[in-house]
Order: structure tokens, then C-alpha cells, then sequence
């Protein structure tokens, strides 16, 4: 879906521009776009810099430990 989008831009960007620029449709679907992504980074911007719960700590923790005793190698 975004390829055929971005190939759909592409291609009116190249007919707008011999005809003096990007058409007012090229230009709305770019701010629409923008406006998507500041509100996607606003959302995912906190639950991003929320600290790890324990519980899956000490999960990550066992799988480490289970792959170290199968290889017998420290995992990093």
C-alpha cells in the first residue's frame, strides 16, 4: 500500500513539475502526512520512554540463561 502510494506521488510530482510545480493534490497528501507522523511520534513518544517491567526483565533473563546452558556460551 505505501509503495503504490509513493509510486502514485512520484508520479505526479514528475507530470506537476512540467506543468510549473506540485499540484495542490501532491501537496495536501504531504501535509496530511506530516500531520500523521507528529501525531504517531506524539502517541509512541512516551510509552517509548517508559522503563522495561521486571516481569518481562526476568523473562528475557530466562531465555538468555535457557540459550547459555543449551550453547554453553555466555549470551551478550
Amino acid at each position: 500500500m505505501t509503495q503504490q502510494w509513493e509510486h502514485n506521488v512520484v508520479e505526479e510530482d514528475k507530470t506537476d513539475q512540467n506543468q510549473g510545480g506540485p499540484s495542490e493534490n501532491a501537496r495536501a497528501i504531504r501535509a496530511r502526512q506530516r500531520a500523521i507522523g507528529r501525531e504517531l511520534r506524539r502517541m509512541y513518544d512516551g510509552v517509548a520512554q517508559e522503563p522495561v517491567p521486571d516481569e518481562f526483565l526476568d523473562l528475557l533473563r530466562k531465555i538468555d540463561d535457557a540459550d547459555e546452558a543449551k550453547t554453553g556460551k555466555k549470551a551478550s
